[in-house]
């Protein structure tokens, strides 16, 4: 088709994805005056329309969704194209789409980056913050490279690469600093306080506590960590958050950390990308790097912590 560019598949894909001419074009770091140009032009181009458009939402003609899965595949190969070539360089440089999930993006990705780039100088690092689920989806997608989550995954397109393993802690009052750590069942009575559904910590603090639908009495919802301990640091309740999340959340606030008794509540954190994926040996040592940032900080914390332990009872472990 004489005019068809990569250009106009990129610019179509992020309006059906998004849905929106506003939201897509800031995706493609555009005006939605030129996004909607090529839009106009594209369906030039074919001789029918691609959407169908309101002042809110973008939907999709047939001739839209056969093309876009169609453009999709195309991308995903180009996509796949451009890393063969990347991966026959000895030197890792370019471009690395780098997700993370909420709960370790704020604890490890500026390290990480800062090692990436002094390992390889020519990396441009694009990270981006997203749940697990969308993570993955954009990994499939080939709009990710690799993503940091919390492992298992068990898909059998993408590959594991293990990380660190970290504790899930307490985080409560500072006036119930000198109480008895509670059980798994205690909690299930007490206003804990989670982070909003879609989360994986949410879901791996929920089975410690064996609770699969928690009444809304005692349940309580956070968009983000900081949100939970700054609510605890109130008195709304207690929450759970894994050791590497201590230093940053837990230095402005009135709150009192507290282990709980072994077996305790953690979690495995690995990174994931698809096993198609040419770049899968420069990823392996990737992933060995952010493997040994990880272990750094966490030694930093675990020493921190242990030497909090030999404290009087009832103080802080974490001040």
């Amino acid at each position: 088709m004489i005019g068809l560019t990569l250009k106009h598949l990129r610019y179509f894909e992020a309006l059906a994805t998004h849905e929106h001419f506003g939201r897509a074009a800031e995706a493609c770091a555009i005006t939605q005056p030129a996004l909607s140009l090529q839009i106009k032009e594209l369906e030039s181009m074919l001789g029918g329309a691609l959407v169908e458009r309101s002042s809110r939402k973008v939907h999709l003609t047939t001739l839209g969704e056969d093309f876009v899965a169609r453009a999709r595949k195309i991308l995903f190969d180009v996509d796949e194209l451009g890393d063969l070539v990347r991966a026959s360089k000895d030197q890792f440089a370019g471009r690395l789409r780098l997700g993370v999930i909420p709960t370790v993006g704020p604890y490890l990705l500026a390290d990480t980056i800062k090692a990436l780039t002094g390992r390889f100088p020519g990396l441009e690092i694009q990270p981006r913050e997203s749940v697990t689920k969308s993570l993955i989806e954009d990994l499939h997608k080939s709009n990710l490279d690799a993503a940091i989550v919390a492992l298992p995954i068990s898909e059998a397109a993408l590959q594991e690469f293990s990380l660190f393993e970290e504790d899930f802690v307490l985080v409560r009052p500072i006036e119930d600093a000198e109480r008895p750590v509670p059980t798994a069942n205690k909690l299930k009575e007490m206003r804990l306080l989670l982070l909003e559904e879609g989360h994986c910590f949410r879901d791996q603090a929920l089975t410690f506590c064996e609770m699969e639908k928690s009444s809304p009495r005692y349940l309580m919802e956070g968009s983000s960590l900081s949100t939970l301990v700054q609510m605890v640091s109130a008195g709304m309740g207690l929450t759970l958050i894994p050791e590497m999340a201590l230093p940053l959340e837990t230095r402005s606030a009135q709150v009192a950390v507290a282990r709980f008794p072994r077996p305790s509540p953690s979690r495995r954190v690995g990174m994931i990308w698809r096993k198609t994926n040419p770049l899968a040996e420069h990823l392996m040592q990737v992933g060995a790097i952010v493997r040994k940032v990880s272990q750094s900080r966490r030694d930093e914390i675990d020493a921190t912590l242990k030497a909090s332990d030999r404290t009087e009872a009832g103080r802080p472990l974490w001040n």
